[in-house]
């Protein structure tokens, strides 16, 4: 069985998209990027702060589905440059602390809004 996770507290999709899905147990979100939900704006300030609104987005967004960050088993990191990675690395490294999921980063030449982040994850409920 599929179900659509969805929160007002995340960023509404831009597009034909859900925020998550759930399926056995796995919750499978959408990338999140550094808007803030209430406001529509992205956050302000560089890296470390878009960063951060991205955690908040995720941390949001497997509220909803029942799981949390704690739970995130993968994250696939997509970032404008990779110059920014030991920056993002910072602030990722907050969030996650111990047993830390698997990841993979990469640099990609656009991301949607001119952000400088875009994280997608996969967590067990």
């Amino acid at each position: 069985m599929r179900t659509i996770i969805s929160t007002s507290k995340a960023p509404k999709a831009i597009g034909p998209y859900s925020q998550a899905i759930e399926v056995n147990g796995f919750i499978y979100t959408s990338g999140q990027i550094p808007v803030n939900a209430q406001t529509g704006n992205i956050a302000e300030g560089g890296i470390k702060e878009q960063t951060k609104q991205v955690f908040e987005n995720l941390e949001s967004v497997l509220k909803a589905a029942g799981s949390n960050l704690g739970k995130v088993i993968k994250t696939t990191c997509f970032l404008q440059s990779m110059n920014d990675f030991a920056a993002m690395n910072e602030v990722y490294a907050s969030f996650f602390t111990s047993d830390f999921p698997a990841r993979s980063t990469v640099e990609v030449a656009r991301l949607p809004k001119e952000v400088l982040i875009e994280i997608e994850a996969i967590a067990i409920k």
